[in-house]
């Protein structure tokens, strides 16, 4: 088969692996294992699988002892507050609502990159990043939470927390995506991932452990032990092994490009399991977003 076909297969399968993680990962979370024990448990996982792969096939020496801490630094944001952000956001509010949001992230890369490396934004980027935004506080509702937030502040609504907390998260990959490029100028992926696995395990293990003794392994039923085998060999090890691979064989507009994929498969996988339905103004919003970043693609 013609390696061009293997490439956006292989990309295709990422985004319907990343699509299946928003409903998949509500049939074990928070019923049966709350978000920050998921977290350990897969960063845990990812860990392991990571630094037996280092220790076969890569080796790789950090040559400046400065970058540990660069690496601590990536991992924080890379890991440690991406992934408590999207999975307790996630357990709160609806699967559609947070991988549409999840588009905001290359929004937020051309922002810190702008900022980062003082590059001018022309004015089709800034129309994309307002008209994106406009689309997400819509889906969020934020007016409503603006009129109410005495009522939200109190707890009266966890979907608004869970869609702030998913923007968070990606603001925090988007940050990270920024200030990892230079340290994968130096270092393999591999090398730098298994060193973000190994800093974020420290990082959520505080957060999680307690809650990771209290899971009743016994009682888990089994699509609650499917979608945690889901996250830990679909989401932490497939999907990065698979997107490195066509990352290699392609370039990052391809690899980007697929990330619109993301929130339709991930609205046909909700709807098909009857995790979440989707609704015409969900579909607006959404599409306004997915607008917005377009025009942000186009004035780059």
């Amino acid at each position: 088969m013609d390696k061009k076909i293997l490439v956006h297969l292989a990309l295709f399968v990422v985004a319907l692996f990343y699509a299946g993680n928003f409903s998949f990962a509500k049939w074990a979370m928070p019923e049966y294992i709350s978000a920050y024990a998921f977290i350990v448990l897969r960063v845990g996982a990812g860990m392991l699988f990571f630094v037996v792969y280092y220790f076969l096939f890569t080796r790789e020496k950090i040559t400046d002892k400065s970058d540990y801490l660069k690496l601590a630094i990536a991992a924080f944001f890379g890991v440690s507050l991406n992934m408590t952000a999207f999975f307790k956001g996630l357990s709160m509010t609806s699967a559609i609502n947070a991988s549409v949001l999840m588009l905001l992230a290359p929004v937020f890369v051309v922002i810190f990159n702008a900022i980062g490396y003082k590059k001018r934004i022309r004015p089709l980027v800034y129309l994309g990043i307002v008209v994106a935004f406009l689309g997400a506080a819509l889906l969020v509702d934020v007016g409503a939470a603006l009129q109410g937030s005495a009522y939200y502040l109190q707890g009266g609504s966890n979907a608004i927390w869970g869609d702030l907390l998913v923007m968070l998260n990606a603001t925090s990959y988007a940050f990270y995506l920024f200030y990892v490029t230079r340290l994968l100028k130096k270092y393999r992926a591999t090398t730098i991932t298994m060193y973000l696995f190994i800093f974020g395990f420290i990082y959520v293990l505080p957060i999680g452990a307690r809650d990771l003794l209290l899971v009743e392994w016994s009682a888990l039923p089994p699509k609650a032990v499917f979608a945690m085998g889901y996250v830990i060999a679909g989401i932490t090890i497939l999907a990065y092994l698979l997107n490195a691979w066509a990352l290699q064989n392609s370039n990052s507009t391809t690899v980007g490009s697929y990330i619109y994929l993301q929130p339709l498969l991930a609205a046909l996988i909700a709807v098909s399991l009857g995790v979440d339905h989707l609704t015409w103004d969900k579909l607006a919003f959404g599409l306004l977003i997915v607008f917005g970043l377009w025009l942000v693609n186009r004035g780059r």
